[in-house]
C-alpha cells in the first residue's frame, strides 16, 4: 500500500482535529504525557480530551491532567461518566470544572464496572446531557459518543440509533465516534442519523495501528470491527513490529484521507498517550 495523494485536501487544512489521552498513573507517565502533548500541539488541535475510568475510577487523575492542559493554554475536555455516580457528585465536578474555566465536556454513560450493583442516579448518557444543560445552560460544549458499528450492548441497530438521537436532542453539540476501519460504516451512520433530524457535527474517532494483539484486545472489548482483510494482513507480519507499524500508518492515513474527502468535519485521534503514529498521519494528511 502506498501513501495516498493528499494534494486535494488543501481546503481541509484546518479541519477540526482533537487528541484523546488517558490519565497517567505514574510520574513517568505524567512526563510522557507532557512530551506527547507538546509534540501534538504543533497541529493546533481544537482540544485535548482526557478519559474517565469505569465508575469514575480515574476521576482525580482526569481532573489533574485536564487542569494542567488548561493551565498550559489549551482547550481541555474532561470525559465525564455518569454510571455509578450521584447527581450531587456530578454537580460538584461540573462546578469545579467551570470554576477552572473548562468549557467542554465529553458526556458518557460509561462502562459498568464488574460487580457493580447500584448504577447510580443516571442510567443513560442523554440523562447526563440534560442534567448538564439544566445546571449550566450553554456554558459547556458537550460532546457525546457515537457508534458507527453500533454499541456492543445495544438491543438492536435501531435502538442504538434512537439512543444516539436522544443524546443529541438532550442538548449535545457534537459527537465523537468509536474507532473503526471501514469508512462506509461512518458514512452510513451519518446518513441514518441525518435522516432522523440530527445536524450536529460527527467526528470520526481514529485509532493508530501499532500493536496487533493490543488492537485486537481493544476491539473485542469495545465492539469495533477489524475487517478480515486487515486482520489477516496484520497477522501475516507475525512479530515484525516495524512492519505492523508501517502498514498500519498506510491503512490509517488512507482511512483518514477517505473520511475527509467524503465530508467528515475533522478527526479525533485516540493517541494512547503516544505521539509518533498520530503525528505521522497528521503530517501525511497535511494537517
Amino acid at each position: 500500500m502506498t501513501t495516498p495523494d493528499t494534494s486535494h485536501l488543501a481546503p481541509q487544512a484546518r479541519a477540526h482535529i482533537s487528541f484523546e489521552f488517558f490519565p497517567p498513573k505514574t510520574q513517568e507517565g505524567v512526563e510522557k504525557l507532557r512530551s506527547t502533548r507538546q509534540a501534538l500541539a504543533q497541529f493546533k488541535p481544537e482540544f485535548f480530551s482526557v478519559t474517565f475510568g469505569a465508575g469514575g475510577t480515574t476521576q482525580e487523575g482526569t481532573r489533574t491532567a485536564v487542569l494542567e492542559i488548561r493551565h498550559d493554554g489549551f482547550d481541555a475536555a474532561p470525559h465525564l461518566s455518569c454510571i455509578g455516580s450521584t447527581r450531587e457528585a456530578i454537580a460538584a465536578l461540573l462546578a469545579d470544572y467551570r470554576e477552572h474555566g473548562i468549557r467542554r465536556i465529553v458526556a458518557l454513560r460509561g462502562d459498568i464496572p464488574s460487580g457493580m450493583v447500584d448504577v447510580g442516579e443516571f442510567r443513560y448518557a442523554n440523562e447526563l446531557v440534560a442534567f448538564i444543560r439544566q445546571q449550566h445552560g450553554d456554558w459547556f460544549r458537550i460532546e457525546v459518543a457515537a457508534y458507527p458499528e453500533y454499541h456492543p450492548q445495544a438491543a438492536s441497530a435501531e435502538a442504538d440509533l434512537r439512543n444516539f438521537v436522544a443524546k443529541v436532542n438532550a442538548g449535545a453539540d457534537a459527537a465523537i465516534t468509536q474507532y473503526f476501519f471501514n469508512p462506509d460504516a461512518y458514512f452510513r451512520f451519518v446518513d441514518e442519523v441525518r435522516a432522523r433530524g440530527v445536524t450536529v457535527p460527527i467526528y470520526p474517532g481514529i485509532m493508530p495501528i501499532q500493536n496487533f494483539s493490543q488492537l485486537s484486545r481493544f476491539s473485542e472489548m469495545c465492539g469495533a470491527e477489524i475487517p478480515r482483510w486487515l486482520r489477516l494482513r496484520l497477522a501475516s507480519f507475525g512479530d515484525d513490529a516495524a512492519a505492523i507499524r508501517a502498514y498500519g500508518l498506510d491503512v490509517v492515513t488512507e482511512l483518514c484521507d477517505r473520511l475527509l474527502a467524503g465530508g467528515a468535519p475533522g478527526l479525533h485521534f485516540y493517541t494512547l498517550n503516544a505521539s509518533g503514529a498520530v503525528a505521522t498521519v497528521c503530517r501525511r494528511l497535511g494537517l
